[in-house]
């Protein structure tokens, strides 16, 4: 069971909530900074809520989140909320690039037929040949040392962002890099 989080990242505000919808309550579309899960804020009455913000969600008092609705469902994010995503997980990966790199230093195979490479989008069994081989030789210093040292592959970091999304907006059988 993963860990509550404790706060959010505003990807859009609708201040008359979702167009067709009968409510008209406010809702802010917002992105877990711990677990990277996306969720159904409520933010008090009276507030407004900027888009990149970080609002406190965990226990006790919360000054601008009334209540979390829940769960937001990949498919309903807004325009605004996608294009907000893309800049978290950009900005993630950038923060956090050791992290990766030490992702494709350790990644194991997941069964007989399958490495975690493939999992990453436009990697496939060569890629993950030329990988091990060169990882087996020394282990990647940066994703751009990764790329230099691998001929033929795809942008590490763009693969990294395209597995990052589709693991926080699509329900996966396998994840390599949020917790479920």
């Amino acid at each position: 069971m993963t860990e509550k989080e404790e706060n959010a990242i505003v990807l859009d505000y609708l201040p008359y909530g979702y167009p067709l919808e009968k409510k008209m309550m406010s809702v802010a579309q917002a992105l877990g900074v711990k677990n990277f899960t996306l969720l159904h804020l409520i933010p008090r009455r009276g507030l407004k809520l900027e888009v990149g913000e970080i609002v406190y969600i965990g226990e006790g008092k919360r000054d601008k989140i009334y209540y979390i609705l829940g769960r937001l469902p990949g498919d309903k994010l807004t325009e605004t909320a996608k294009e907000q995503l893309k800049i978290v997980i950009e900005k993630e990966i950038a923060n956090s690039e050791q992290k990766f790199v030490d992702f494709f230093n350790k990644a194991e195979a997941i069964n007989t037929r399958l490495h975690q490479f493939e999992l990453l989008p436009g990697f496939g069994k060569k890629h993950t040949e030329a990988i091990l081989l060169e990882r087996n030789k020394k282990p990647f210093e940066s994703l751009v040392d990764l790329k230099e040292r691998v001929g033929n592959l795809p942008d590490p970091k763009k693969s990294i962002e395209r597995r990052f999304l589709e693991e926080i907006t699509e329900k996966q059988k396998y994840y390599l890099f949020i917790t479920q």
